[in-house]
């Protein structure tokens, strides 16, 4: 079976994100590299954050999608150089985590980000665009999200962090 890296691609974006399933890998930026020799298909993926306990699944997920698609000899890799970084978003999946109810995240440069001293300048809210919101806490439902309070229409929301 002769297939492309770009198709490929095309059958992991039948993988979801197990912690935000309107997204899947390949939008997400999980997806970091696709190898086809022969049969063989090798795929490299990131982790959001370093100990994602989705990373499992999401590997399980993958080998499951290309066994239904006719792949046997399939090798997954979990690279953490470079890191996943939220840059490798598209605007048009932050949209789809802002109509999901997640505040995405905006863009950082690396003279503002101190991860030891962090905090959004400013996190609007998914439901009614409102900035007058208020961290609640660093961790939401999962370590690469925080969890916010909107003061104008009284909504808690995550935020999916900037890294």
């Amino acid at each position: 079976m002769t297939v492309s890296k770009e198709k490929i691609l095309e059958y992991l974006t039948e993988v979801k994100d197990p912690e935000i399933p309107v997204l899947d890998i390949v939008e997400m930026g999980i997806v970091r590299d696709i190898v086809v020799h022969n049969e063989t298909l090798k795929i490299d993926i990131t982790p959001t954050y370093s100990g994602c306990p989705a990373m499992k699944l999401i590997e399980d997920q993958i080998i499951a999608e290309l066994h239904k698609k006719g792949f046997d000899d399939i090798t997954i890799n979990t690279v953490m150089s470079p890191a996943w970084t939220t840059d490798w978003m598209s605007e048009k999946t932050k949209q789809k985590l802002k109509s999901y109810g997640i505040a995405p995240p905006g863009r950082l440069s690396d003279d503002e980000f101190d991860p030891l001293n962090y905090v959004d300048k400013e996190v609007d809210c998914p439901f009614c665009e409102s900035n007058e919101t208020e961290l609640k806490s660093e961790f939401g439902s999962t370590a690469c999200k925080s969890l916010y309070y909107c003061n104008n229409c009284c909504q808690p929301f995550e935020h999916f962090k900037c890294h």
